[in-house]
């Protein structure tokens, strides 16, 4: 089961995280004691990002697509449509060392760790770029968009979002409709 970061761990994330994607990971957790799933992953961590930072829910296009988006993340919180509920995502991703957040990967899907871990590193790159290198909801969902088996790329497929595009957009905010 997903559990707590020590207190310190969750002061030192929280100087390194934005308070928006602090409350996604914290939404993230919830979801998944709640839903009785053994570890945090994609789809908790997209489902989370999206209620959570305004930023995140925007990149994703207009209202319908985003109401697409969270439409397929709630029937799977309901038990319906996707069929995940207790069960591990694996995507074949080896658990990465996490540089700056390694306590958190304790219960969570290598998938998500993955996610993470790609989320501190975009953020360390655009840093300089963009004055603050902390960590963003669109670091973590252009993380989450990269890996195309996880469960949360799914979910953006099935919803009318190309998971590439949406990486482009993201890399690109030119490019963003």
């Amino acid at each position: 089961m997903p559990r707590l970061l020590p207190a310190e761990r969750r002061a030192d994330l929280a100087d390194r995280l934005t308070a928006e994607l602090m409350r996604a990971l914290d939404g993230a957790r919830r979801r998944a004691l709640r839903d009785g799933d053994r570890q945090i992953d994609t789809a908790h961590l997209l489902h989370s990002l999206v209620e959570a930072d305004p930023g995140a829910a925007a990149a994703l296009g207009d209202a319908d697509r985003r109401a697409r988006v969270l439409g397929y993340l709630v029937q799977r919180s309901i038990g319906y449509g996707l069929r995940w509920q207790r069960s591990v995502e694996d995507t074949g991703a080896t658990l990465p060392v996490l540089r700056g957040a390694d306590t958190a990967a304790a219960g969570w899907s290598p998938a998500a760790a993955a996610a993470l871990a790609g989320a501190f590193d975009r953020a360390a790159h655009r840093g300089a770029l963009r004055g603050d290198s902390r960590v963003r909801g669109l670091d973590l969902l252009a993380a989450l968009a990269v890996d195309r088996d996880s469960r949360a790329a799914e979910v953006l497929r099935r919803a009318g979002v190309d998971p590439g595009a949406l990486t482009a957009r993201i890399e690109h905010p030119s490019q963003q409709v």
